[in-house]
């Protein structure tokens, strides 16, 4: 029997829906759903272990998986099995997680995992959208701990409209794709990219998505009183003791507030606080020590953080001595790597960024083969964040999260500003070298003048700023361009790309409960005037992208020639376009398009010879000479029956004259009138009805001698001798063949 099931059902009122139901589906998870749109639907888990963990932070784990029976496919590759997760998987993990992760109480350190699967796809309906709700709904089902409901929601803006989770082909039209996360009363997390949106449009943007994530969390708490709110968990909380924290504040205080007032750099910033620790550490006894290093430790980092956040508010100043608006000193470099097709260095205070660009064919396309998507990126940025970039060693275990989700944040800032007809596939990485303060942004602006210097023919140029928040009360402070200890220390990290014109992506991780908008107007402004000043130093560094590729790197030509030669270019078994390739120290691709059905080709070189030798061959196959007309030709293969020419205005574009148009007179061997590389005129004519290939004549050109005498016609003369050979020749060779059958000896006769 199938049990009972709880299902609350959400109107976005443009006759599409969203349920949440839960009594289903495995049940022996603490908490768990099924969300679904359309034929969409994710079901999601969620477990938190009873035992308490001995780790000094919070174990979650947010998991996002696409199955791919969810769309009716095979796994692409030779394992035929989910496995690792895709970039795409991950970022929709990175964007749940950000927003569950702070309404867990900061004391509670019990593993707990979210898993989210895409169990069936529409493809009208974009599940990352989803996730979030799937997995705050589950939470709100379950004991554990947990502030407020949460959902999250995507927002698109098509013909002036905003549109609440649009379709894929609805964000095709629409110039913001923002998927914004919060709760009933507070925006929490932004992520997205635009088409040179205003700031006003862009808060705008956040406000239509917020209306809909109460009505969604509304639903969730309707669902968990209806299937019976369970009582939330009892768990150790975090030990406190006033007199241990009041001794540390003595200690430290003050002298952290002196030294952050100091404008140190970071090395002796972080050596003169690790001196105030040392001093709090050594007014404890071994015993004291012994039992409550730990809490002295937290109360040591709470000080530190209140200390620094009070410098700011109170005096305007920050830990590295500028003032909420000023932009660390910033020094820029162009063409650095002799070798690579385009580079740039940008570096901003303690942070560096080496960005190389490298131009390839369609074939180095990045391809996308997901169940809810399947595609490629001709633009695709990769970020590498190695340990030494913050003075540090650890293994290297793979891409990170991080590291994907800083990389997807920088290629949505810069790819609107690839030109539609740039015929190039384009990779960035960006090597991070020197990291205090969003290498992101870096990574935006070191692209940014890459490919310039690589010659692509950006729209505009594109500069990042990451802002921060310091609030308490009624007082707050913007921060422009934050360092590292700022961000963790500060209520938001708020990263913005954009040109002279509008924002082009977005990142926002708001910790403060009820921000205003007032508050985040201000702070997309403050970050546009930041932006600016950026991208005045890049363009002072590269004013234009450069006009042509370098010397050394692969120049590109695409044309389209008709369906019908795409054969003859590949030739049998590829043949022709190898020999080609290398003849011409090429790359030929040859793609077909679904819509004109004509075939593209790419031609990458470094030699524009070569691209020209290939360009003449296929003008060579698309040459068609006209009846009637008069070409040159040359000869290139004798023949007993005549001479292969090839028009000399198409190379490889080859025809036979025939012995018989040779000349007016009996012509008995080929060489008594051309000889192998002689170059003459012929007359075309078209193709020959009686043998059905192409006829051309030199003596067509010629005058007629004197009483030249026209032989008659071939077939006048030899049909009926055809017929009688073929009628002889096909009996007999029918009664010897049946005569040699009946003398062969058979088995049985041997014996």
């Amino acid at each position: 029997m199938i049990p009972q099931v709880f299902k609350e059902v959400i109107d976005l009122g443009d006759g599409r829906t969203i349920s949440i139901e839960t009594g289903k589906l495995a049940k022996q998870a603490h908490g768990s759903v099924v969300v679904q749109m359309g034929d969409a639907m994710l079901l999601c888990t969620v477990v938190s272990s009873y035992k308490e963990s001995t780790m000094d932070f919070f174990p979650l784990t947010v998991d996002y998986r696409e199955k791919f029976a969810a769309a009716g496919r095979y796994p692409g590759g030779f394992f035929k099995r989910e496995a690792r997760p895709s970039d795409g998987e991950v970022l929709t993990m990175r964007i749940v997680d950000r927003v569950l992760r702070p309404l867990f109480p900061s004391d509670y350190k019990t593993e707990t995992q979210v898993m989210i699967q895409l169990m069936s796809h529409d493809e009208n309906v974009m599940p990352d959208a989803l996730a979030g709700l799937a997995a705050s709904a589950a939470i709100q089902l379950s004991d554990i701990p947990f502030e407020c409901p949460i959902s999250e929601a995507r927002v698109g803006r098509v013909n002036g409209a905003f549109v609440l989770n649009p379709s894929r082909a609805q964000l095709a039209e629409s110039d913001i794709d923002m998927i914004i996360g919060a709760s009933a009363d507070s925006v929490m997390m932004v992520e997205g990219e635009m088409k040179e949106i205003s700031e006003e449009d862009m808060a705008d943007a956040i406000k239509f998505a917020h209306e809909a994530i109460k009505v969604q969390c509304a639903a969730q708490l309707k669902l968990a009183e209806a299937f019976g709110k369970k009582p939330v968990r009892e768990y150790a909380p975090a030990p406190a003791d006033e007199a241990i924290e009041a001794k540390v504040r003595e200690i430290a205080y003050q002298n952290i507030y002196d030294i952050a007032k100091g404008g140190h750099g970071k090395r002796e910033r972080s050596e003169a606080f690790s001196a105030v620790k040392d001093e709090v550490l050594a007014a404890f006894s071994e015993e004291e020590l012994e039992a409550n290093e730990g809490l002295i430790k937290t109360y040591f980092n709470k000080i530190e953080k209140e200390a620094v956040r009070e410098l700011t508010l109170a005096e305007g100043l920050r830990l590295d001595g500028r003032k909420t608006t000023d932009i660390r000193p910033i020094w820029c470099e162009i063409d650095y790597l002799p070798s690579v097709h385009g580079s740039a260095i940008f570096t901003r205070g303690e942070t560096q960024a080496l960005a190389t660009v490298t131009l390839g064919t369609s074939r180095e396309a990045n391809m996308i083969d997901m169940p809810s998507f399947e595609g490629e990126e001709k633009f695709y940025l990769h970020y590498n964040f190695p340990p030494f970039s913050t003075g540090e060693a650890h293994p290297l275990r793979g891409t990170s999260r991080r590291e994907i989700g800083h990389g997807n944040l920088a290629q949505r800032a810069l790819k609107n500003m690839i030109p539609a007809d740039c015929p190039y596939t384009v990779r960035i990485v960006s090597e991070v070298l020197e990291s205090n303060g969003s290498s992101s942004m870096a990574t935006v602006c070191a692209g940014t003048m890459a490919m310039m210097d690589a010659g692509i023919q950006m729209t505009k140029p594109v500069s990042g700023i990451a802002m921060g928040l310091i609030s308490e009360g009624d007082r707050y402070a913007v921060l422009s361009d934050i360092l590292g200890d700022e961000d963790h220390l500060g209520d938001m990290d708020f990263k913005v790309t954009g040109t002279a014109d509008g924002i082009t992506a977005c990142q926002m991780d708001i910790k403060v409960k009820g921000m205003p908008y007032e508050i985040l107007i201000k702070a997309l402004k403050q970050a546009r005037d930041g932006r600016l000043h950026i991208l005045e130093k890049l363009t002072d560094t590269i004013a234009q992208p450069k006009a042509d590729v370098k010397p050394h790197a692969p120049k590109i030509i695409t044309t389209t020639i008709p369906n019908s030669f795409i054969g003859a270019l590949i030739g049998p078994g590829g043949k022709v376009i190898q020999e080609l390739q290398k003849a011409t120290g090429t790359t030929i691709v040859i793609n077909e398009d679904p819509i004109t059905e004509e075939g593209i080709v790419e031609i990458l070189g470094t030699k524009q010879e070569g691209i020209d030798a290939v360009l003449a061959k296929i003008d060579s196959l698309l040459f068609k000479p006209e009846v009637g007309g008069t070409y040159e030709v040359k000869v290139i293969k004798m023949l007993d029956f005549g001479a292969v020419v090839e028009y000399t205005q198409a190379p490889g574009n080859e025809v036979l004259l025939h012995v018989s148009e040779l000349a007016w007179e009996r012509t008995e061997n080929v060489t008594d009138v051309v000889n192998m590389g002689d170059v003459f005129e012929v007359k075309y004519f078209g193709q020959d009805p009686r043998t059905r290939k192409e006829k051309v004549s030199r003596k067509a050109l010629l005058p007629k001698p004197e009483g030249y005498v026209a032989r008659p016609p071939r077939d006048d003369r030899g049909g009926s001798r055809d017929n009688r050979g073929r009628d002889s020749r096909d009996n007999r060779g029918r009664d010897n063949r049946r005569d040699d059958r009946d003398r062969k000896p058979r088995d049985n006769d041997r014996d």
